[in-house]
């Protein structure tokens, strides 16, 4: 076989040149893409690892807010169990007092007999004797009337049984409600 011409030799040559500075700059760009991917990849990692943080800490964000809310509806729930408590103390205080209201409008309806009768009494307490008689203490009927369940000494001294003028007056026309008995 024979040797190639010088011709070819240095085209091949040129050739292989040429080619090796294409793998050269292909190497180059190979690494630059590689430091690119690197950096990215890093990059990616770094990112995810961050991401997985801060979903961690949002996680563990709304975990709180969760344990404070339930907190809250807890709190909100007994805040109104005593309010309820409170309203039914006031609704059954409101009844109570309704009755209340109801007696003493009976006894308001009722004043003017028992005003009456607080006059009778008082009228009765003034009369020690019967009139033209003179009590002897040591009598045995002064004995039984003491005796009795006419208390005239706690009545006399409790000032609650007082009349006005008025009911004074007014107990000469009312006479005639009560009847008499003989």
């Amino acid at each position: 076989m024979s040797a190639p011409p010088a011709v070819q030799i240095r085209e091949a040559n040129a050739h292989l040149a040429a080619l090796h500075g294409r793998v050269a700059e292909l190497e180059r760009r190979l690494g630059a893409a590689e430091r690119t991917v690197r950096g990215q990849a890093e990059s990616l990692i770094r990112k995810d690892g961050e991401l997985r943080a801060a979903l961690r800490e949002l996680g563990a964000a709304k975990d709180r807010e969760i344990t404070a809310l339930q907190q809250k509806l807890l709190s909100s729930e007994e805040t109104i169990q005593k309010l309820l408590n409170v309203i039914q103390k006031k609704d059954d205080l409101i009844v109570q007092l309704k009755h209340r209201s109801h007696l003493l409008t009976k006894i308001c309806r009722n004043r003017p007999i028992l005003d009456n009768l607080l006059s009778y009494m008082a009228e009765g307490e003034q009369l020690s004797t019967l009139p033209g008689t003179q009590s002897d203490p040591s009598s045995p009927v002064h004995d039984e009337f003491q005796e009795s369940n006419c208390i005239t000494n706690q009545i006399s001294k409790h000032k609650d049984f007082s009349l006005s003028e008025d009911d004074l007056e007014d107990q000469e026309l009312d006479t005639s409600q009560f009847g008499t008995t003989v």
